[in-house]
């Protein structure tokens, strides 16, 4: 199982960007995606997560508002679209796949993880 995420990059606060997570090796139309971020020296955190068909999502807090996940299935691939972009969502950002039906923040509950791609916000 491979999940592929990419997108990140440095931008200035205020700005937007898009995550992609493409994925390979599993049946992606089965399981229950989310984003996830850590930053230095803090635990790593759910951002948003997405289930099986689109119908059900779930957002931080702290992100509410300003991103949108969204997956499609006939690419294997799950988004997430960040605006309005702060210095504090500098991180890295990983995707992640869980077998469970519900959308779910425990990373515990993930089965399989992608090797995380670098948001950076500038102030």
């Amino acid at each position: 199982v491979q999940l592929q995420a990419s997108g990140g990059g440095l931008v200035q606060a205020g700005d937007s960007l898009r995550l992609s997570c493409a994925s390979s090796g599993l049946t992606f139309s089965s399981y229950t995606m989310g984003w996830f971020r850590q930053a230095p020296g803090k635990e790593r955190e759910s951002v948003a997560a997405i289930t099986w068909d689109g119908g059900s999502t779930y957002y931080a807090d702290s992100v509410k508002g300003r991103v949108t996940i969204s997956r499609d299935n006939a690419k294997n691939t799950v988004y997430l679209q960040m605006n309005s972009l702060k210095p504090e969502d500098t991180a890295v950002y990983y995707c992640a796949a869980s077998g469970r039906p519900l959308v779910t923040p425990r990373p515990n509950l993930y089965n399989y993880w992608g090797q995380g791609t670098q948001v950076t916000v500038s102030s």
